[in-house]
């Protein structure tokens, strides 16, 4: 809990913090990057290009204190609970908090000047022992539940079957663990993270969903290439895996991880994906056809084309295996395939949503801020509607937006 003096503080200088934060945390990445240059092999850089991973460090900061001080602000315990396991799956351990820290509240100084006076510092430098403190917690107990030590987060694998989803753009690798044991159970939904050694000599992390149900000895993942547009950059990793890992490759895999999985109960549910966000819902509908055939499934999935849609072969065979699913497509270039698809973006106005539907989401941000609005218009309960973001999580602090605009 917050001492009532730094309370107080919080309260009156919060706004100022909220206002300057992304200049906040765009000043300390360079500077802590800079003291300690080992940890650019932790963050992903196109994040850092794109400035994504300051803004959500910024509204995650901003949106804790906030936590702290107003007794009507909501549960923060959803956004640790995804910060923990995306930390986790990256082997983040506890020392590294103190370094983070320290070049936050320099920054801090550097941008706000005379306005953050040794009370004012010594307030926010609270919030901040309290958030990682809480944070370096939760780690800890996911560390132990599944075995790992942060300090060797990486088992190595080998890529044993290759398979092009989409030709040149998406492909499938199925991942044997190098020492022969059996790989960790995963839920339907969890995503492992890959450290690609590439070959500039740096290492970089990315997360990618497991997708399909848990299997005893392999674990897949499928992998969009990431071309550069615009200014946002090439996917360094995902066109290293995708150029340069043929069968026999090695690579190094972390434990999965992720809060957003599929539940054990026997309530409908509402699959929403676009593009290579099909991937946990290909997972959710292989362990549904193991565990839970007779749930009733809705699938909604847009794509650009029948030719860019990853996966449909699997889920659709997949799909087959369930007593009761009910599919929609929406292309935005459709051709006479057969598959019965809508021409344009996904519209889910019309859909026809069970009473005390589960609803999983997986795409951009605008395309599930847009499928969120609808759905609870159509009386889906906010609770029931989760979602998996692939990057820095800009939504997280603030999903409530979408169930106000939809008022």
């Amino acid at each position: 809990m917050l001492s009532a003096q730094s309370a107080e503080i919080v309260k009156a200088t919060a706004g100022v913090v909220a206002e300057n934060a992304v200049a906040i945390t765009s000043r300390f990445y360079p500077e802590m990057f800079a003291a300690h240059p080992e940890l650019l092999d932790v963050f992903n850089r196109a994040d850092q290009a794109l400035g994504d991973q300051p803004q959500a460090l910024a509204a995650s900061v901003v949106a804790y204190a906030v936590h702290l001080v107003d007794p009507g602000a909501p549960s923060f315990e959803p956004v640790l609970e995804r910060i923990a396991h995306k930390h986790v799956s990256l082997g983040i351990t506890a020392p590294q908090y103190t370094i983070v820290g320290h070049h936050l509240m320099q920054a801090i100084g550097e941008v706000l000047g005379d306005a953050v006076t040794p009370e004012v510092a010594m307030a926010w430098d609270e919030v901040y022992w309290l958030f990682a403190l809480q944070l370096v917690a939760k780690e800890a107990s996911l560390y132990t539940e599944k075995g790992v030590d942060p300090d060797h987060p990486w088992r190595e694998m080998t890529v044993v079957e290759r398979r092009d989803e989409v030709p040149d753009e998406v492909v499938t690798f199925t991942l044997r663990p190098v020492d022969g044991e059996p790989v960790p159970a995963h839920r339907a939904g969890q995503y492992v993270t890959v450290n690609a050694h590439l070959t500039d000599g740096s290492t970089q992390p990315r997360q990618y969903t497991v997708s399909s149900g848990p299997r005893p000895d392999t674990v897949q993942i499928t992998v969009r290439r990431v071309r550069a547009t615009g200014d946002a950059p090439a996917g360094v990793v995902s066109n290293h895996l995708l150029d340069e890992c043929p069968v026999g490759s090695t690579l190094e895999v972390s434990v999965p991880c992720g809060d957003v999985v599929l539940d054990d109960d026997d309530a409908p549910l509402v699959l929403v994906s676009a593009g290579v966000g099909i991937t946990p819902m290909a997972a959710i509908l292989d362990d549904l056809a193991e565990r839970r055939p007779s749930r009733r499934v809705i699938l909604a999935h847009a794509d650009r084309s029948a030719a860019s849609h990853a996966l449909y072969e699997t889920t659709t065979a997949t799909a087959a295996g369930l007593a009761d699913v009910t599919t929609h497509l929406w292309y935005e270039e459709v051709a006479d395939d057969g598959r019965g698809a809508r021409p344009g973006f996904m519209d889910l106005s019309d859909l026809d949503v069970p009473a005390g539907a589960h609803v999983f989401m997986c795409g951009p941000l605008p395309f599930m801020r847009d499928a969120r609005r609808t759905l609870i218009r159509k009386g889906v309960a906010p609770e029931n509607i989760r979602y998996e973001v692939f990057g820095p999580d800009l939504w997280a602090q603030n999903p409530d937006a979408a169930e106000t605009e939809a008022a």
